[in-house]
């Protein structure tokens, strides 16, 4: 009763401990939560509201992606994000989980992104009675020795139950008890050792055997047993029994160590000689994980490693072996063996959340993955130490224990590098190292922040006047560093007045391409360079852009011919120049002073003589024009001269114009007055009489056209007025022209007024007479009429019909 009040207070003692430590983490850890669940619940059980313990709410779980991530194990617990709950998603078994292990847990991380948030969260599964002890064997099989001493102890098989906690065995029960007692005893492993004590003295003669029963209860609810039955046959005597040279063994082994590896060899003493005193080694009924790991040689005692050491899966072993002899005595040697810890786990890394791209206007400190790392040794074996590779613009810093955050650790720049390759590298601190690698791609989005660039800031081209519209001049090129839509660039002109000119009236730009075209033909004479702007504008959001300047010269071409500013040539009247009879050589006659528009060598003039009516007389400088006589004038020089000089310009091909110089070789002014008179009157009368001739002859035939239909059109509109007065009763209706008045109250008119006569039906009865214009102003008028009757300015008849049987003659004086 008292050992087992104190192993009830060793194990609350141990609780409480695990107990402060989750406490201390907790509140140093924040963005945990933990739960306790009972084993076995079924699928879809509740385990805990996150959403409230954690202060999210449900949009916050949805809009983040919230889901569990666990570590390459099952996955025990789902999460319902409508609700903000864990359910159970599938059955829990706490002794396939843990084993032996308290508190049994296990942890998971929720985790949330945009922005990344992660949560650990521990389940506790606390155990439920429901598994029974057993023992290793249904029956044990003793011999002991009639004479054996009272206090004798026999090692008996320790029943396993995999409940753990007041639902493992709390006792044992040895039925009946007439000649053993049952001893029990806690090992530091948490297991025990059970012995059947000899009390009273056994009697081969009286009972050859004995029937015992060892029951194993656990202190669950409802409470469960395991039973194993012992057969114990009384032998003879055998005065002596092994003694183990040291009660505790203590011996260390490596993980891992191969097969047959010695751990330590145990020894046991008999006094007795024979066969009796030979003594043999044997490890009763363990557990069968410690029963597959260790093996014991039974005539020599050494033991050893029979299967795989894991340090990660259990620290400490402890084993009882048995030195029996053949007498049916025996000891019990306690073996204690400690595993060492070997470097033997790699590191793991496993990626938590990862966003393989990323803006390149992201602020330093934006995370890009959460990753954790996991190594199973312990100590310095288990310390690890995660890095990157220096050459990015990115670092790892640790958030939890065991988790990792890789951030940007400056401004990216996609234009210089679009993307990064991360090589993330966690080593631990065991001799020798080990460590694992993990290679992650990030790719940088664009954003629109690179200008385009043009080729050159300022562009100069030479284009030849007279080109054709639409003629191609260059292209201008602009470059954008970004990519995709931010990159594509197009081009405008910026719109100003050169010389009175709209820019877009001269130039045009494709706004895809960037080639300029010429939209009218260029003319040097009129604008010899200009400049405009050129803008290149990128498609992104807000666009970017950026000007370049184009100056474009207008080369010269020879378009135009040379010009003759003098002499003047007159349509009518004669120029001439006077060369004195007695002009010596070189007299300078005239000079012949021309332009031409052009510029450069399409404008360098030269003058030749191309006929004259003496070419032995003059000359004419080939650069100035001057003409000069190249000999002395005489008597016999004609006083007429005509020169033909031509003046041509230096083009390609080169244009000329002609001008033609008289000369009068003469003394005095009227000898060169009569001479070129009549050359004038000749050469008019010789260069117009044609077209005077043509000029007059049309102008006497439209005369003629003109008059003809005049008078046919009169002839026509007095017939019609004659048939109009004929046919009609109007009266007359006297009308005074203007310039009727009357002078010096003499009832006279100074001028003749003829009136023609509105006549009524019956006028065909009377006649009507006009008078001779005399000096007497005659109005013809109708007796019988109260009318006026219209002026008439000569004496001829209104009425051309023969039928006209009225005329009357009014004079008036």
């Amino acid at each position: 009763m008292v050992a087992s009040m104190w192993i009830m207070a060793d194990r609350g003692r141990r609780q409480a401990l695990v107990l402060i430590l989750c406490l201390i983490e907790l509140s140093a850890v924040a963005g945990q939560a933990r739960y306790s669940i009972p084993e076995e619940q079924a699928e879809g059980s509740f385990v805990g509201n996150i959403a409230r313990d954690l202060g999210l709410d449900f949009a916050r779980l949805i809009s983040g992606k919230a889901r569990i991530i666990t570590k390459g194990g099952r996955q025990y617990v789902d999460l319902n994000k409508d609700k903000g709950i864990l359910v159970i998603k599938e059955r829990i078994d706490r002794e396939e989980l843990c084993g032996k292990t308290t508190p049994c847990s296990f942890s998971f991380e929720v985790i949330l992104e945009n922005p990344i948030q992660l949560y650990r969260v521990t389940v506790e599964v606390t155990d439920i009675n429901d598994n029974s002890p057993s023992f290793p064997k249904d029956e044990i099989n003793l011999n002991i020795v009639e004479n054996a001493a009272l206090g004798t102890r026999f090692s008996l098989l320790s029943a396993d139950d995999s409940d753990v906690g007041v639902n493992d065995i709390q006792k044992y029960t040895l039925k009946p008890s007439d000649h053993f007692k049952l001893e029990v005893q806690n090992q530091p492993d948490g297991g025990r050792f059970v012995e059947m004590v000899l009390h009273n003295p056994l009697d081969r003669e009286k009972e050859e055997t004995h029937s015992l029963v060892l029951i194993a209860s656990d202190g669950g609810e409802p409470r469960r047993s395991g039973t194993v039955r012992i057969h114990i046959t009384v032998l003879d005597a055998n005065d002596n029994s092994p003694v183990c040279s040291q009660p505790v063994y203590k011996a260390e082994v490596k993980e891992n160590s191969p097969e047959g590896t010695v751990i330590t060899t145990v020894s046991a003493n008999d006094a007795d000689k024979g066969h009796y005193g030979e003594v043999t080694y044997s490890i009763p009924p363990v557990a069968k994980e410690t029963k597959q790991l260790f093996e014991v040689n039974v005539q020599t005692g050494e033991i050893k490693v029979a299967g795989k050491l894991d340090f990660e899966k259990s620290k400490t072993y402890q084993l009882n072996v048995q030195a029996s002899d053949h007498g049916g005595f025996s000891d019990t040697c306690k073996v204690i063996i400690q595993i060492t810890d070997e470097n033997d786990n790699v590191p793991t890394i496993q990626l938590m959340s990862f966003s393989n791209s990323i803006s390149e206007d992201s602020p330093p400190g934006t995370t890009i993955a959460v990753l954790n790392v996991d190594d199973e040794d312990f100590d310095g074996n288990g310390a690890v130490k995660c890095s990157i590779n220096s050459d990015v613009p990115f670092k790892i810093e640790s958030s939890l224990t065991g988790y990792y955050t890789i951030v940007t650790e400056d401004f990216l720049d996609r234009e210089s590098n679009p993307e990064y390759n991360l090589t993330i590298t966690v080593s631990d601190q065991g001799s020798p190292p080990l460590s694992s690698s993990k290679n992650i791609n990030v790719k940088v989005s664009d954003v629109n922040d690179s200008p385009p660039k043009f080729d050159h800031s300022e562009y100069t081209k030479t284009v030849a006047e007279n080109n054709s519209p639409g003629f191609s001049v260059f292209t201008v090129s602009a470059n954008d560093a970004d990519w995709g839509q931010n990159a594509r660039v197009s081009y405008f002109l910026q719109e100003r007045d050169i010389n009175g000119l709209a820019v877009s009236s001269l130039v045009s730009v494709n706004s895809d391409t960037g080639v300029i075209h010429a939209v009218r033909s260029f003319d040097y004479e009129q604008i010899k360079w200009f400049e405009f702007n050129v803008t290149a504008r990128d498609a992104g959001s807000p666009p970017l852009s950026s000007v370049a300047t184009v100056k474009i010269i207008v080369q010269d071409q020879n378009d135009n011919a040379p010009q003759v500013l003098y002499p003047v040539q007159t349509g009518g009247s004669l120029v001439a120049e006077m060369v004195p009879r007695s002009a010596e050589l070189g007299y300078l006659v005239t000079k012949v002073v021309a332009v031409d528009v052009d510029s450069g060598q399409n404008a360098w003039l030269s003058y030749k003589l191309q006929k004259a009516t003496d070419r032995a007389l003059f000359e004419v400088g080939l650069q100035n024009g001057e003409i000069r006589t190249i000999r002395q004038v005489t008597d016999k020089d004609a006083v007429k001269q005509r020169l033909t000089v031509i003046v041509e310009d230096n083009g390609q091909p080169s244009r000329s114009a002609t001008v033609i110089v008289n000369v009068a070789v003469a003394d005095s002014f009227p000898e060169v007055l009569s001479e070129f008179t009549e050359l004038t009157h000749d050469k008019e009368y010789n260069d117009n009489l044609t077209f005077y001739l043509v000029l007059a002859l049309a102008v006497v035939s439209f005369l003629f056209i003109t008059c003809l239909v005049v008078i046919i059109s009169v002839k026509i509109y007095r017939w019609r007025q004659s048939r109009i007065l004929y046919h009609s009763n109007l009266p007359v209706i006297p009308y005074y022209p203007p310039r009727y008045s009357d002078t010096l109250g003499t009832g006279t008119l100074p001028h003749v007024y003829n009136y023609e006569v509105c006549r009524t039906t019956d006028s065909r009865k009377s006649d009507c007479k006009f008078g001779r214009a005399g000096s007497q102003n005659v109005l013809i008028m109708d007796p019988s009429s109260t009318g006026t009757m219209q002026r008439i300015q000569s004496e001829k008849s209104i009425l051309d019909e023969p039928d006209s049987p009225l005329e009357v003659s009014l004079l008036i004086h």
